[in-house]
């Protein structure tokens, strides 16, 4: 399938050095502002410059006065600024280490920066830093690697979560200390605890490792807590491991869909929402690597390299593969509505008809992806994180067109990471987090 034609409209924003710092006390050193104007020499910057030149005219003279007359070695020249193509940032931020956006359970709906020190919250308007919410983080060798999935961070609207080994659950402001609180957790989950994905003000997760009583094997729970009142809806006890799916967990308004895992294979868990009585079952095996819900359907992998839909009732729906010779793998969908956009790792973006399935536009990107690369949708359009090198492609969710694609020339090896709170989209990669205006 061919791409339309994209009508890119992207452009050369202006740059600025790297570290430049603001002049007048107007925003802090680790803030780049944006806006196309260009940097602007502070007083300081000048009085340096003009130091400089004259430092540099009194070597000249020494050196042509010399006996040989040779002129002296030249200096260091400064490094490159950093140059920005696509829409002019409103502002950027720079981080003291790398992100680790892996490790969130799903996209924020705020600026935040999760690096190996905790997560930084941001204002939304300056990009200046609010609060460092510091947490332990699990006791696990290669922490903050994507790798690990007891290293998981869930956040909600206002909260970061986490569970303590006292066997506690504890939930961080972001900008208000006095709004923190903790609850201990009952005794049926007084094992190993994990979350695993915050929605529509209910917060998820699963134990396991309790030993049961008269020596019988370890219990496993999972768990549902309702964050406005702090009241657990639901525990129920499950055989196998499961785990509540993340970061989208609903389908619709009364299934949350889970993972069970059976050795080396795998199979779906559609559960009561309101009781967590199980409602079917999906079987599947070990390809079920991932798994994307909407509105009411969910989205699991086919088992070929491509996307299977399932019915609300747990019936197999349509399914988009690779054709013969074609080599591509889907990531995870993302649902949108009446519409569903499939990505690609080869670079291509289909969007369907959620209903039948049928391929309603075809994007091609200017850069691959893997599963890393995790969209998100504003308004009217999909932005697609890609390399490091490749930056963020917007494509307008009603015709497919590829509208323009953002990216740095500053140094990195990470893949950017998207999230938006509909005012604004933040893009970001390595130590560098740009906001960016939807439109």
């Amino acid at each position: 399938m061919q791409s339309p034609s994209s009508g890119n409209t992207a452009h050369e924003a202006s740059w600025q050095w790297d570290g430049e710092e603001s002049s007048g006390g107007e925003a802090p050193e680790d803030v780049i502002g944006g806006g196309g104007d260009g940097p602007r020499p502070s007083r300081r910057r000048m009085l340096i410059g003009a130091g400089a030149l004259a430092a540099g005219g009194a070597a000249w003279a020494f050196g042509r006065s010399g006996a040989d007359g040779a002129p002296p070695a030249p200096k260091p020249t400064e490094p490159p600024p950093t140059a920005l193509s696509g829409p002019t940032p409103l502002w950027t931020y720079r981080g003291p280490e790398a992100m680790t956006p892996a490790r969130l359970t799903g996209p924020p709906a705020r600026p935040v920066y999760l690096s190996r020190n905790g997560l930084q919250v941001l204002d939304a308007a300056r990009g200046t830093a609010a609060r460092l919410l510091v947490f332990d983080p699990p006791d696990s060798r290669d922490w903050p690697s994507d790798l690990d999935l007891l290293g998981k961070v869930v956040i909600g609207p206002d909260l970061l979560f986490t569970t303590t080994y006292e066997g506690h659950l504890e939930a961080r402001h972001f900008t208000d200390p006095a709004a923190d609180w903790s609850l201990p957790l009952p005794d049926e989950l007084q094992g190993q605890t994990r979350l695993t994905g915050y929605d529509r003000g209910i917060l998820y997760g699963y134990s396991w490792g309790r030993p049961g009583p008269d020596g019988a094997p370890p219990d496993n729970h999972l768990f549902a807590l309702r964050v406005a009142d702090r009241s657990f809806l639901w525990t129920v006890p499950t055989e196998q491991e499961e785990q509540p799916v993340a970061p989208a967990t609903r389908i619709g308004s009364n299934v949350v869909a889970c993972v069970r895992f059976l050795g080396f294979r795998a199979e779906l868990v559609a559960r009561d929402a309101a009781t967590g009585r199980p409602l079917w079952t999906a079987h599947g095996d070990e390809d079920l690597r991932w798994c994307a819900t909407g509105t009411q359907d969910v989205y699991v992998p086919d088992g070929n390299g491509g996307v299977r839909m399932l019915q609300p009732t747990g019936e197999p729906g349509w399914t988009y593969s690779p054709a013969r010779g074609d080599s591509w793998r889907a990531l995870p969908p993302v649902p949108d509505g009446p519409r569903v956009y499939v990505p690609s790792d080869h670079g291509i973006v289909t969007c369907h008809d959620a209903v039948t399935g049928g391929v309603l536009w075809t994007c091609r990107l200017p850069f691959l992806l893997d599963r890393r690369s995790r969209p998100v949708v504003a308004a009217d359009m999909l932005f697609v994180p890609g390399t490091a090198t490749g930056g963020v492609s917007a494509i307008h969710t009603p015709t497919g067109r590829l509208d323009w694609t953002f990216h740095d020339s500053g140094p990195g090896k990470d893949v950017w990471s998207v999230a938006t709170d509909g005012g604004r989209l933040y893009a970001g990669h390595d130590d560098v987090l740009h906001a960016l205006p939807l439109s």
